[in-house]
């Protein structure tokens, strides 16, 4: 198959959801060395409360606009803003079409990725989510540009938002609490970076279960 029908696709945030839950304590491990120690907890809420309120045969566009409504008015810290602009964007993007293909979906993730940087003033390097969610939403356009199929492009695209969240190891943080650390920043992965790049895995495997199994 070469596509997926929005109908039913809640299911794949509700997956999301549930490994965003179950990484709360590692995210917010991560957080509490260079920041507040909150990530994994507020993320954890966040989609948790979200998975609660969307029916399993709500589409993926009603699933994107509720978590982004619940990150938006419930969540606390910057990342909760941050995120449900990303996926009020990627709702608005999706709009009300029967099926996601490999098309639809790199509309969806550029709209996210424009939603944060419209909001925000990091770049990529500055040790934040960017770092992850710039080079897999690239990495997808060009394995699309390429004519690779819906899937193959999913895989590079896995893997890039993967190396994305490692790069930032090594870098030193620019942006918020943790960059008032300086180099004691470094030797650190981002935790924003690092649960972009679970929720970017997530699509990635969760849409190419489908593709296989339709």
């Amino acid at each position: 198959m070469t596509s997926i029908p929005n109908a039913g696709a809640a299911q794949i945030l509700r997956e999301i959801s549930a490994t965003i839950v179950e990484n709360k304590a590692w995210l917010s491990e991560i957080d509490g060395k260079i920041g507040d120690g909150d990530h994994g907890v507020n993320m954890a809420k966040g989609f948790g409360r979200a998975a609660e309120r969307t029916p399993p045969d709500a589409s993926l566009t009603e699933a994107l606009q509720t978590l982004s409504d619940v990150l938006m008015a419930e969540i606390g810290g910057s990342m909760g803003p941050l995120y449900g602009m990303m996926f009020s964007d990627m709702a608005d993007a999706l709009g009300d079409i029967d099926q996601i293909d490999a098309t639809s979906f790199a509309r969806m993730l550029r709209a996210g990725l424009d939603g944060v940087q419209e909001i925000g003033s990091a770049k990529k390097g500055d040790k934040t989510l960017l770092d992850t969610l710039i080079p897999a939403v690239e990495t997808f356009e060009v394995h699309l540009a390429m004519g690779d199929s819906f899937g193959v492009s999913l895989a590079a695209m896995r893997k890039a938002a993967q190396d994305g969240r490692d790069s930032t190891l090594d870098m030193v943080a620019r942006i918020g609490r943790s960059a008032r650390l300086g180099e004691r920043s470094r030797g650190v992965l981002d935790a924003g970076a690092s649960s972009c790049a679970l929720i970017l895995s997530g699509f990635a495997d969760e849409i190419t279960a489908r593709l296989e199994n339709a």
